[in-house]
C-alpha cells in the first residue's frame, strides 16, 4: 500500500509592493493563502525582496510560517539530515 505524498511547505519569493494574505488560523482550504474576509488572516507587505517557507499542512505552531511540524520527529544529526536528502 503506497503512502499519502507528504504535504511539504511552499518556497514563495516575495517583493516590495506585494501584499499577501496568509492563513493563521490553519483552517483555509488554499493554504498558505487566506480569505481577505478571516478575521486571523495575517495582511503581509514585504518591504525587501525574499523567500518565505509557507505552512500548507496547517500543522505549525507559527503559522502562516513553516516550523517543520509535517515531519515525525527523529533523534540525531544523521536521521534529520537523511530525511532533508530523501525529502521525506
Amino acid at each position: 500500500m503506497d503512502k499519502p505524498a507528504p504535504v511539504l511547505p511552499e518556497v514563495r519569493q516575495v517583493k516590495p509592493g506585494d501584499t499577501l494574505m496568509l492563513c493563521r488560523c490553519g483552517r483555509s482550504p488554499q493554504l498558505p493563502d487566506c480569505d481577505s474576509s478571516c478575521s486571523d488572516a495575517l495582511a503581509l507587505t514585504p518591504e525587501r525582496e525574499q523567500l518565505l517557507l509557507l505552512c500548507r499542512c496547517g500543522q505549525s505552531h507559527c503559522l502562516p510560517y513553516c516550523d517543520g511540524s509535517h515531519n515525525q520527529p527523529v533523534s540525531g544529526f544523521r536521521a534529520r539530515w537523511q530525511r532533508f536528502w530523501r525529502g521525506l
